[in-house]
């Protein structure tokens, strides 16, 4: 049963009280837990295994060592103390490191196969089958089937790469460049804007600072007139942390190559995908292939089209759009052609209605409330929290915090994190999950609220879906619950949820002017939905190249030159590599979604092909295909393949003409 105890009024967890010897403390007694868990289940006589004193007490460590990297080791990306910060990622990376070592214990291993052939093991079924042939599967992918001495370098080798992914990420978070500007240099920045930057005093007196965070970088690139300032601080992105990441990806890929390849794998690309619904890396390349054949002639039309834009522009026959213009052109287009102003448009969007207005459709969607708990005892101020309750019974499901304003030195992207992952408990009761959405959405001020533009809109909406996935899960093992599915489906149900805030009715509910109160008027929303796909193809271009280097990256061979690499694959977004730039250093991608960047397309069509389910809803009503969307997709989690899901849902198997229908390809 769920728990109702206090319908979560109370907060999970008390990160505000956090110490850095709180992590220290808490990081190591979960690791000894789990060594004294581990032990009792190689102690048990192999005559006496069962389910519950073996395979369910596996299933206990993992969760025990995704709680504390919730509880602790999260905070490496979100405490606002650099000591507190510190301590979290030298936990997180040792929680990391110990997972790694759990699954190259000979003697657990040889627990689980005692119990996998026994009468009980082989009489299985459902999820409990699931579970063991997971469990062996990561053993043989471990080396199991290998010598000692080649499975002990293997195991080096992983936990060696768990440093490697700590840096770099590290690297990419601390990284702080920005450029210096007179307010003249600012111009084409609304006020709303500048009065946010922050103001330094340097020789030539004050200037206002435009780092590299998201919610400066990307208005900037849009809408500063000044090119060769553009020009500059794209080239300062591409560059960002090439210093120190660069020889940790090559020491990366190095042995990531080296470990599939003593397992028997073509490849790490091979070895990753091995678990992926794409299967092979084959597969996902034609699949890039073929839809960067087809996106192309979009996005040849998209660069003729700002092209003749930046010519009219300079008062020039013709001009070439360069990598670092074609979001500036892509907005002067929006503007010009179809009257749309994203700063104009953000004014419709402040955060706390914009919150509303998603808390509302999920609610609706899924069939639950999301309660503020008002004393959050989180790690920041800035942090909000609710309580998720069942909308009929009222029975508390989960919590979830959201963190959404730049700091320094806090994570830098937009992300869903699991803090505590749902569970069913050995008396019979639920693990209520606990999860946190961090973004870096422009921080409200005394005289003026957090404005959204519209595809922040939208990646709210999506990350949001993630948490929405990692709450709703009903799995009975961690192992299961939530987001842990395969890669390349992860992203579906998310991006599936990105296509309300694209629904004028949607949208005529929730949004409002920041001064005037009324909703988005219907003529300028059909205009937006008109200049959707504006800069489509170079969009999608930008993802399949993306997608491209990371296989390439992994594909066979110990040795890469990464910027090699990168200068040859990088045409496929449509413009060549500047030169004497390193993208890939700050790709944090590379560590994490190694091998399997793909996915964030190949989910996609999926997604998209989703939606057409809540299109045509029974009686047009959405919430009932969410019902079925949250006991098919949501509480399902991983306990069943992605692609068996998929078509339960459906009802079909999936289609990928909603996908290029919805970025303006005829199909």
């Amino acid at each position: 049963m769920p728990d109702t105890s206090d319908r979560g009024a109370r907060p999970p967890f008390d990160y505000a009280a956090v110490t850095p010897e709180d992590v220290r403390r808490g990081c190591d007694e979960a690791i000894v837990e789990c060594d004294r868990l581990l032990d009792g289940i190689v102690a048990v006589p192999d005559g006496e295994r069962t389910f519950d004193n073996t395979l369910r007490i596996l299933d206990e460590v993992g969760d025990r060592l995704a709680s504390a990297s919730g509880q602790y080791g999260f905070l490496g990306y979100v405490a606002a103390d650099k000591e507190l910060r510190d301590v979290a990622i030298e936990y997180e990376q040792k929680l990391d490191t110990y997972g790694t070592s759990v699954g190259f214990r000979e003697d657990v291993y040889h627990a689980l196969r005692g119990f996998a052939e026994s009468a009980a093991g082989q009489a299985l079924e459902g999820e409990e089958a699931r579970l063991l042939e997971f469990q062996l599967r990561d053993y043989r992918r471990d080396g199991f089937e290998l010598g000692e001495a080649e499975r002990a370098r293997i195991q080096a080798s992983k936990e060696r790469l768990v440093n490697l992914g700590v840096e770099f990420r590290r690297n990419i978070d601390e990284y702080n460049d920005a450029l210096l500007l007179t307010r003249e240099q600012l111009t084409g920045l609304p006020d709303s804007y500048i009065e946010r930057l922050e103001q330094v005093d340097t020789d030539e007196g004050k200037r206002y600072r435009v780092s590299l965070d998201y919610p400066e970088m990307y208005p900037f690139m849009e809408a500063a007139e000044d090119g060769d300032l553009r020009r500059e601080l794209f080239l300062k992105n591409y560059n960002k942390a090439a210093g120190v990441n660069l020889p940790l990806l090559s020491e990366a890929i190095g042995i990531r190559d080296e470990i599939a390849t003593a397992l028997g794998y073509g490849s790490w690309a091979h070895y990753v995908l091995e678990t992926r619904m794409a299967k092979r890396p084959e597969a996902a390349t034609d699949f890039l292939l073929d839809l960067q054949q087809k996106v192309r002639l979009k996005a040849d039309l998209d660069i003729a089209d700002l092209a003749a834009s930046k010519a009219q522009h300079l008062g020039q026959p013709e001009a070439t759009i360069e990598v670092w213009d074609w979001r500036y052109y892509q907005e002067r287009v929006l503007k010009e052609e179809y009257e749309v102003d994203s700063f104009a448009i953000a004014e419709y969007f402040p955060l706390d209605a914009t919150l509303d207005g998603l808390f509302d459709v999920y609610q609706r969607l899924v069939g639950v409330r999301f309660v503020p708990v008002v004393d959050t005892r989180a790690w920041h101020p800035d942090v909000r929290l609710h309580a998720v309750l069942d909308a009929a019974s009222g029975e508390h499901i989960a919590h979830f915090y959201m963190d959404l304003h730049p700091r320094a030195d806090k994570y830098g992207h937009a992300a869903a994190f699991t803090l505590r992952q749902g569970r069913e408990r050995p008396d019979g009761s639920y693990q209520p999950p606990v999860s946190a959405i961090v973004a870096n959405f422009t921080k409200p001020t005394a005289t003026s609220p957090s404005l959204l533009r519209h595809s922040e809109v939208e990646t709210l909406f999506h990350e949001f879906g993630h948490i929405l996935h990692q709450v709703m899960t009903r799995s009975r093992f961690a192992r299961f619950a939530g987001t842990n599915v395969e890669r390349d489906f992860v992203e579906a149900p998310s991006q599936m949820l990105e296509h309300w805030v694209w629904e004028p009715k949607v949208l005529a509910g929730f949004t409002r002017h920041v001064e005037r109160g009324e909703p988005l008027p219907a003529e300028q929303v059909h205009r937006m939905i008109a200049a959707k796909n504006v800069g489509s193809g170079i969009h999608y271009l930008r993802q399949i190249f993306f997608a491209r280097l990371d296989l390439a990256y992994h594909g066979p061979g110990r040795e890469k030159d990464t910027d090699a690499l990168a200068a040859e694959l990088h045409p496929v977004s449509g413009f060549p590599l500047p030169p004497d730039t390193h993208f890939q250093a700050g790709f944090g991608h590379l560590f994490g979604y190694d091998a399997g960047y793909y996915g964030y397309l190949w989910s996609q069509v999926f997604g998209d092909d989703m939606f057409t389910r809540f299109q045509y809803a029974p009686e047009g009503d959405p919430a009932i295909v969410g019902r079925e969307y949250r006991e098919l997709i949501l509480e399902a989690g991983g306990t069943r393949d992605g692609d068996e899901l998929l078509r339960e849902f459906l009802g079909r198997e999936p289609r990928p003409e909603a996908f290029l229908r919805g970025i303006g390809l005829d199909v």
